[in-house]
C-alpha cells in the first residue's frame, strides 16, 4: 500500500515528533522515568495518519519508544550523575536482575495476564503518590532498605514489571525508593540509571518480535515507512532522538534546581496521571 503524503503533512508529523521528543527528554530528567506515557501516545496518533495497520501499531510504538528512551537515558543520567545524587551502589546491585526481570517479562507476557500487574502498580503508584502529596513526614513506610539478594530480588521484580505492563522502571525505582524514605533527588538520579538497562533488551526484543511483520508495514513511494526494524521505527528514531537526548539535562538540571517539596508535589501528581492512564487501559 502507498501512502501519498503533502509537505506539509510531512512538516506536521516531524514537528510533532519533535514537540514529544523534547517532553520526553524532560520528563526523563526530571523525574528518572522514560517518558513513554508521551512517546507511545504521540507516535500511535502520527503511526494512524501513516495507515500503519492496527494489528503492529501498538507494539511499533512501544518498541519506537524504548529504542528513543536508550540514548535519552544515558543523557539523563550523566547529568544526574554530574551532581552526584545517584546512588551507585543501587545502581550497580540492580543491573543484572532487572536485565534479567526484563527478559523474563518479555517471555511471561506471551501468558501472564498483564492486567493484574497494571492493578498491583495502579494500587501502590496511588499510595506513593498519597504519600508524597500528602503525608510529607511520614518518613520510610518500610524501615531501612533491604541488602544483598533482597535488594537483587527488588531488582528482578522491577524488570519483570516493566516488561509486563509496558511502562518504565524509573516509576517503580521511585516508588521503592521512596517507599524506604529515600530522598526524592537520590530516587530520581538512581532511577535514571535504569532507564538504558531495561530499554536496551526491551528495544531489542521488539526488534526481533516485529522482524516477521516488516511486510504489514505501507509504503512511500520507494521508501518503507516507517522505515522499521521489527517493531522500531528507524525514522521516528531518527527524529525523536535528537530532541529528547537534547532536553534530557536540562530537565536533570531543574530537578536539582527544585526544592524537595516541590518535586515530591510534582512526582506525586505524574505517578497519579500515570496511574489513571494505566487504569483508562483496564477499562
Amino acid at each position: 500500500m502507498d501512502i501519498d503524503l503533502s509537505l506539509t503533512q510531512l512538516l506536521w508529523l516531524a514537528g510533532a515528533l519533535s514537540v514529544a521528543g523534547c517532553l520526553t527528554g524532560l520528563l526523563a530528567g526530571l523525574f528518572g522515568v522514560g517518558g513513554g506515557a508521551v512517546l507511545v501516545p504521540v507516535l500511535y496518533e502520527v503511526f494512524g495518519v501513516l495507515k500503519v495497520p492496527e494489528a503492529v501499531r501498538m507494539p511499533l510504538c512501544v518498541g519506537t519508544s524504548l529504542a528513543v528512551i536508550v540514548p535519552t537515558a544515558l543523557r539523563s543520567f550523566r547529568a544526574h550523575r554530574a551532581h552526584g545524587a545517584a546512588d551507585m551502589d543501587i545502581v550497580s546491585i540492580w543491573a543484572v536482575p532487572v536485565v534479567l526481570g526484563v527478559i523474563a517479562g518479555s517471555v511471561a507476557a506471551r501468558f501472564a495476564p498483564a492486567g493484574l500487574f497494571k492493578i498491583v502498580f495502579v494500587v501502590v503508584a496511588s499510595v506513593s503518590a498519597a504519600r508524597l502529596l500528602f503525608f510529607r513526614s511520614a518518613g520510610s513506610l518500610f524501615g531501612e532498605m533491604p541488602g544483598g539478594f533482597g535488594m537483587r530480588l527488588y531488582g528482578g521484580v522491577i524488570g519483570l514489571l516493566s516488561a509486563l505492563m509496558g511502562i518504565g522502571g524509573g516509576q517503580l525505582s521511585n516508588l521503592f525508593m521512596t517507599l524506604y524514605g529515600r530522598p526524592i533527588h537520590q530516587a530520581v538520579a538512581t532511577s535514571a540509571g535504569l532507564g538504558t538497562l531495561i530499554a536496551v533488551p526491551g528495544a531489542i526484543g521488539y526488534m526481533i518480535a516485529g522482524w516477521p511483520k516488516a511486510a504489514d508495514f505501507p509504503q512511500v513511494g520507494a521508501l518503507q515507512f516507517p522505515a522499521a526494524i521489527g517493531y522500531v521505527s528507524v525514522i521516528g528514531f531518527l527524529l525523536l532522538t535528537p530532541a529528547s537526548a537534547f532536553a534530557a539535562p536540562y530537565g536533570a538540571r531543574l530537578a536539582h534546581r527544585w526544592p524537595k517539596r516541590r518535586l515530591e508535589v510534582c512526582f506525586g501528581l505524574f505517578l497519579l496521571l500515570v496511574s489513571l492512564r494505566l487504569a483508562f487501559t483496564l477499562a
